[in-house]
């Protein structure tokens, strides 16, 4: 976020060294990142009032709820100026005491007030510093907005197909073998339960690997000797966070499209380990593959395919760790696909 550029009274040091002050404004841009009603808006006035020396400053959403630093104003006369800058969305009053309208995004947002010998540049930088902070935040909610959305996206994915079969195999061993059909009953409820109930942001891999395990059982129930399973995962990595359901679909699209087509036996390979501080996960199938051309517009979610979430995966995990991270596809015509996740160990903020 550009910094607007200060016009601040105070010490020449101030002045000469921008540093504290970018640290101020960044500060403030913080406490307002849950708007001007959050649980932070008195910190963000506080710094405010420090960062332009003024007697006071005050905060207020559409509420007309002021928060206030400083100095005990005279309530009646600023509750007035809040409530006119409201509800004409132009400035009112003048110094020793303003209070100016804040606009995000081209709509009203609220109000700040100024108690103090402030002026007209010092007003104006101070509001754009906030409504800078105020576009800011509504940006990043949105940005969760739409990862949440297209983490129940996903979740939505489930294939019935699968859902199907698994259930007709269970109805099948209720008779015939009704401890197996118990347990696989067991495996379907987990299934169900971490592929569609509310979850935070991120998990553990042993958690994803579990989830692995779970659907994995089941498609061995329905497939039977047809679909071979290798999993191996190193101790080190089972505590790593990883944003979850990033593996299942993984796994999931190994088995549909590489071995279910297939006539014969299919093998599917999960496994785990430490390479440096990278946390790398692959997901390998013996099916026949595609052209890399094709596997590259799948990421894009440019393809129009049924492989399930590669895409949804691929962004998620991009939006977390960087460029540098996301899935890798190694695939060709005939020759199986292998799908690897590599995400760093240790990454500030990805906590389950």
């Amino acid at each position: 976020m550009p910094i607007p550029a200060l016009r601040l009274r105070g010490d020449a040091s101030a002045r000469t060294d921008p540093a504290p002050v970018l640290a101020a404004a960044r500060k403030i841009t913080e406490d307002l990142k849950d708007g001007l009603g959050g649980g932070t808006a008195r910190r963000a006035a506080h710094g405010l009032r420090r960062l332009f020396t003024l007697d006071g400053v005050g905060l207020t959403d559409l509420s007309g709820q002021l928060t206030w630093s400083g100095r005990p104003s005279d309530d009646t006369r600023t509750a007035a100026l809040v409530d006119k800058v409201l509800h004409t969305e132009a400035p009112a009053g003048r110094a020793p005491l303003l209070a100016v309208p804040l606009h995000a995004h081209d709509e009203l947002a609220g109000a700040l007030v100024l108690a103090g010998d402030i002026g007209t540049a010092a007003v104006r930088e101070t509001a754009d510093l906030v409504i800078q902070a105020l576009e800011r935040g509504t940006l990043e909610a949105s940005a969760e907005h739409a990862a949440a959305a297209e983490l129940r996206a996903l979740r939505a994915e489930i294939s019935p197909h699968f859902v199907y079969n698994a259930l007709t195999v269970i109805a099948s061993l209720v008779r015939s073998d009704p401890d197996r059909a118990r347990d696989l009953m067991l495996d379907f409820a987990d299934y169900t339960r971490y592929s569609l109930a509310r979850h935070g942001e991120y998990t553990v891999v042993a958690e994803e690997f579990r989830a692995v395990e779970t659907y994995l059982a089941l498609q061995r129930a329905v497939l039977g000797d047809r679909l071979r399973v290798q999993i191996r995962v190193a101790p080190e990595v089972l505590a790593v966070a990883v944003p979850y359901l990033v593996l299942e679909p993984l796994v999931e699209n190994a088995v549909r499209h590489g071995v279910e087509p297939r006539s014969g036996t299919g093998t599917v390979q999960v496994h785990g380990e430490a390479e440096g501080n990278d946390c790398v996960i692959s997901v390998e199938d013996d099916g026949e593959g595609m052209n890399p051309e094709r596997a590259q517009a799948i990421l894009a979610g440019r393809s129009g395919s049924d492989r399930v979430g590669l895409a949804n995966v691929d962004r998620r995990l991009r939006s977390v760790y960087g460029a540098w991270y996301g899935l890798v596809v190694e695939t060709a015509a005939g020759a199986g696909t292998r799908v690897v996740v590599r995400v760093p160990r240790f990454q500030p903020g990805v906590l389950p």
